[in-house]
């Protein structure tokens, strides 16, 4: 049987990067969205360039706390064991702390922390039963830097930072390994009428394959921070 990754948000961005990624090493995969008919193309997409490899939707919207606890059931419904979860659901409002719209800070937290501690919280019993698995965080440059215009967004990511970071130590005793990934400006929709080159900017698939690379070390090691940037430096 194929080993199993989960990536929230998985349809887009870092997100599909991951699956794609993932799926072409013969992982089945369990991913979600917000969006049903991208989650249909993405399956079908998968299922046919890996005729050996399962692609498992369930259209969820994370940041609310009941989807996010009934998408680690349906996982955990599958009757299979996770080998990797990755915490990638996120979104960007640009912003000030002292200017930006009321709701800004409740809405990213919700979405950009929340639902990866309810995510987790749903799956790593069974990882710590195993003494066995592996939880990706997509944190960002922005968890260890604040910057103009950054707002709430940076005060949910350095939250997510925080959170892995206190996973981390928690997971020591139990085999589950915790990386935090912290991405530079990359090259996803977010950046979508921006006049800057594609060589400005991280490739999507080079944290995927960061991921991958960092799962696939000995479990007696783990890489526990992960930061990439563009060459050129930040945006």
């Amino acid at each position: 049987m194929n080993r199993l990754i989960v990536v929230t948000g998985g349809t887009k961005g870092i997100g599909k990067a991951i699956v794609e990624k993932f799926a072409s090493e013969g992982f089945d995969v369990v991913t979600c969205s917000r969006n049903e008919k991208d989650l249909n193309s993405l399956q079908q997409e998968i299922q046919e360039q890996y005729s050996n490899v399962k692609a498992f939707i369930k259209k969820s919207n994370l940041s609310e706390k009941e989807e996010a606890l009934a998408f680690a059931k349906y996982v955990t419904s599958l009757n299979r064991p996770v080998d990797v979860l990755v915490n990638n659901t996120g979104f960007f409002i640009p912003g000030t702390v002292h200017e930006e719209e009321d709701g800004a800070l409740e809405s990213m937290i919700n979405t950009n922390l929340y639902s990866a501690y309810h995510v987790t919280r749903g799956l790593i019993g069974a990882m710590k039963d195993r003494k066995e698995g592996h939880i990706f965080n997509i944190c960002s440059v922005a968890s260890i830097t604040a910057y103009p215009n950054g707002g709430s967004y940076s005060i949910s990511k350095f939250a997510m930072y925080g959170m892995s970071k206190a996973l981390r130590e928690e997971m020591k005793e139990h085999g589950v390994r915790v990386t935090a990934i912290l991405p530079g400006a990359t090259l996803t929709a977010s950046w979508d009428g921006v006049e800057l080159p594609p060589e400005r900017f991280v490739k999507a698939s080079d944290v995927a394959d960061a991921i991958f690379n960092a799962n696939n070390i000995s479990h007696q090691s783990v890489i526990e921070d992960i930061i990439i940037r563009p060459q050129l430096g930040d945006i």
